[in-house]
């Protein structure tokens, strides 16, 4: 079942063996991966745990991984990219699951391993794989639609599942990292909010004065919060420029930007060309 489909943006491959090939690899799309049969171990990232039957991973583009065979295994793996949930696709939210493929992107797997901590959630997403083979195995009609909303509510489940286990963790999590580790990674994860990224409010979250975090932060990282803050969103515009089909108003509006002419003013000071000119040079390309 090895084909690529969906203007190449959703793929399944399927492998049934004893000993696995590959090299450690990674890759610049998602991968959900299903262990149908077979335990052994798998690493990812350099993290080496054991895998079982009914086991799901979740690996963003840029994470390494390989699989040790103890077992006879068979996978299945839904590769796909974030052009899935472009506006090619009729896929409710579109803005909300560009956040979540961001999150994921720009975050380091920090709970390897199975990614389903609630056996009714694993019992789900089995079922909707079985659909989404199925759907993809025979195209009927409307069947992108149906594959792209169905790998949104896997995504949907095991983000549920990261999130209650981050949290019932967080305390071993955060265990040796620093205080700007943690400013740093509240504000990647709230940058979509202004409120949750202005310094009286990380202030108060993180116990300190306004004068005293602005001073931390800017010891440790060499910019103000502000800086970051704006670098930060201008990466998540370049990435939106890059691939989706979002028009500049549209994007200024989800990050948080009064207008259109505020966020190319900011674009031009970092790229030194327009929003609207970075899109032709990228057509051109």
């Amino acid at each position: 079942m090895n084909r690529y489909t969906l203007h190449e943006t959703f793929v399944v491959h399927q492998y049934s063996v004893d000993e696995w090939e590959a090299e450690p690899h990674n890759h610049n799309y998602f991968e959900i991966i299903f262990v149908e049969r077979g335990n052994g171990h798998h690493t990812i990232n350099g993290v080496r745990f054991p895998y079982s039957e009914n086991d799901i991973f979740l690996l963003a583009p840029e994470d390494t991984h390989h699989f040790e065979i103890e077992k006879h295994s068979k996978f299945t793996y839904f590769k796909f990219t974030e052009l899935l949930f472009s506006s090619k696709v009729n896929l409710p939210d579109r803005k909300y699951w560009l956040q979540r493929i961001e999150q994921l992107l720009h975050h380091p797997n920090i709970i390897p391993g199975d990614v389903i901590s609630h056996e009714e959630d694993r019992n789900i997403i089995w079922d909707i794989h079985n659909v989404v083979l199925d759907e993809f195995k025979n195209e009927k009609i409307y069947y992108q639609e149906i594959i792209s909303n169905a790998i949104s509510t896997i995504l949907s489940i095991i983000m549920r599942n990261i999130s209650e286990k981050y949290k019932s963790n967080q305390s071993e999590i955060l265990v040796g990292h620093s205080k700007i580790d943690q400013i740093l990674g509240h504000i990647r994860q709230n940058v979509y909010d202004n409120d949750l990224t202005k310094i009286n409010f990380l202030a108060n979250k993180f116990n300190m004065s306004q004068s005293s975090i602005s001073t931390y932060f800017k010891r440790k990282t060499g910019e103000s919060i502000h800086q970051y803050v704006t670098k930060y969103k201008m990466k998540l515009v370049e990435y939106r420029l890059q691939h989706t089909e979002f028009t500049i108003a549209e994007i200024a509006y989800q990050l948080g930007y009064t207008d259109e002419s505020h966020l190319t003013k900011t674009f031009k000071k970092h790229f030194f060309m327009s929003p609207k000119q970075y899109r032709k040079e990228l057509a051109l390309n």
